[in-house]
């Protein structure tokens, strides 16, 4: 079989049209990058087997970020780390991922090939293999370069029990980090705005992170990334599927110094912003402290914080304590403050 010119060659419709040269790019390109004994069997699916015990979580998500590559990742890394995180969301240890591509006619083969490159990477160092995938060619103008879409399974451990109904009155909400670090690195690429300091995303994969929490804290009630709309619309998401309010601290919650100008330049609020590399827990107060202290055991909860409280609220509102002594609701956004983010 002739060998796919990498350098050189562009994506055509032959290449998804199911014959030679579709077999060729999944050969030479996909399978050599996420090589592994299931993907190996090339099937039209994945038979495997799970660990017994506990309850299985499955998860799937479409990728259609602009650009695609950013400050500190790209589309392919992104959908590992989104899926992966998606999963370990439910307390879950993450399996395996599928993966489907849509590639735009003409879209450069250097370019693919160093998305599929950084995705593979990205799955090694989760640990958590691609198994099975799908690949389909549009016509040039109906694609956008590439999209991705992915799926991930898991399971969950005997007595682990994390939904985003089970907040009570009187819990304890954390952050594992700074926010808005993923929105405003994708959006100084798009814009080319540049600043003194660098500012990149924070796009990896937590499921380490929630398996010390868990450890530490098996009573853990919620977890949550929060992507897009950011920490103010994954907490309404949260206060509305447990039917309680939350009260956050302004001066509690960690935002980077090149972040919270950047959003000043930008007309951006951080709380809305996009993150790919953090989590929100909400745990018991009796658990805040260890659940605190296995986060910053983490090297990707190292800026962890206690950055709220759940309260009675047949509202369902997010509030916040703002630095000037005063109070505001933090509501769901109308629209996007910045589309294609993910």
């Amino acid at each position: 079989m002739t060998r796919l010119d990498i350098k050189n060659g562009r994506i055509d419709l032959s290449h998804g049209a199911g014959g030679r040269a579709m077999q060729q790019l999944v050969e030479q390109l996909f399978v050599a990058a996420f090589d592994n004994p299931l993907l190996r069997q090339a099937n039209d699916q994945a038979a495997f087997d799970v660990p017994a015990g506990g309850r299985m979580v499955m998860s799937t998500d479409s990728y259609v970020i602009s650009p695609l590559f950013f400050p500190g990742g790209d589309i392919g890394s992104l959908a590992v780390h989104g899926t992966v995180n998606d999963v370990a969301m439910a307390g879950a240890t993450p399996l395996y991922l599928s993966a489907g591509f849509i590639i735009e006619e003409g879209f450069p083969l250097t370019d693919l090939k160093r998305i599929v490159d950084s995705m593979a990477a990205a799955s090694r160092e989760a640990g958590v293999p691609v198994i099975t995938g799908d690949t389909k060619v549009v016509e040039r103008g109906k694609g956008d370069g590439v999209f991705i879409n992915t799926a991930g399974i898991g399971i969950v451990p005997e007595g682990v029990s994390v939904s985003g109904d089970r907040a009570r009155p009187g819990d304890v909400v954390l952050i594992s980090g700074t926010l808005g670090d993923h929105g405003v690195a994708v959006m100084s690429q798009r814009e080319s705005l540049g600043f003194e300091t660098e500012i990149l995303s924070d796009s990896a994969a937590l499921h380490g992170l929630v398996a010390g929490l868990v450890a530490a804290v098996p009573g853990v009630r919620v977890l949550r990334d929060p992507t897009r709309g950011g920490l103010a619309a994954t907490l309404n998401e949260i206060t509305h599927q447990s039917r309680v309010g939350i009260m956050l601290r302004e001066a509690a919650i960690p935002v980077r110094e090149a972040v919270r100008g950047a959003c000043e330049l930008l007309g951006l609020d951080p709380l809305y912003v996009a993150n790919e590399g953090k989590m929100i827990a909400i745990v018991p107060p009796e658990d805040a402290a260890a659940a605190l202290a296995a986060l910053r055991a983490h090297p990707l909860g190292a800026d962890s914080a206690i950055i709220g409280t759940v309260t009675a609220d047949d509202h369902a509102f997010v509030q916040m304590e703002t630095s000037f002594g005063g109070t505001r609701v933090v509501d769901w956004l109308a629209g996007d403050q910045l589309p294609r983010i993910c």
